[in-house]
C-alpha cells in the first residue's frame, strides 16, 4: 500500500508544476505584450514631444515675428499691400 500514497504525492507534484507552468506562461506572454505596448508608447511620447515643440516655436514667432505674420498672411490668404501688383497664372497640366 506504500506505492499508492507515493504515486498520489508525484500525481500531485506534476500537477501543481503543470500549473505553475501554465500560470508562468500566461504571466511571461502578458510582459511582452506590456513591454510593446511600452515601447509603442515611448515612440508616441517622442512623436508628440516634437510636434509640441514645433507648435511653441510657431506660437512664438506668432507672437513675437510680424515678418512671420505678414509671410503667412501673403501665402496662406492671399494678402497684399496697397499698390502691389498680383499676378496670377494658370497652373501647369500635363497634356
Amino acid at each position: 500500500m506504500s506505492g499508492r500514497p507515493r504515486a498520489f504525492g508525484v500525481a500531485a507534484v506534476l500537477l501543481v508544476a503543470v500549473g505553475l507552468g501554465a500560470y508562468g506562461m500566461r504571466a511571461v506572454l502578458k510582459v511582452s505584450e506590456m513591454r510593446r505596448e511600452m515601447d509603442t508608447m515611448e515612440r508616441d511620447l517622442v512623436t508628440l514631444r516634437a510636434r509640441t515643440d514645433e507648435l511653441t516655436r510657431t506660437v512664438e514667432r506668432l507672437r513675437n515675428d510680424p515678418a512671420y505674420i505678414e509671410k503667412l498672411a501673403r501665402e496662406d490668404l492671399g494678402y497684399v499691400r496697397e499698390g502691389e501688383t498680383v499676378l496670377k497664372f494658370p497652373s501647369q497640366t500635363n497634356k
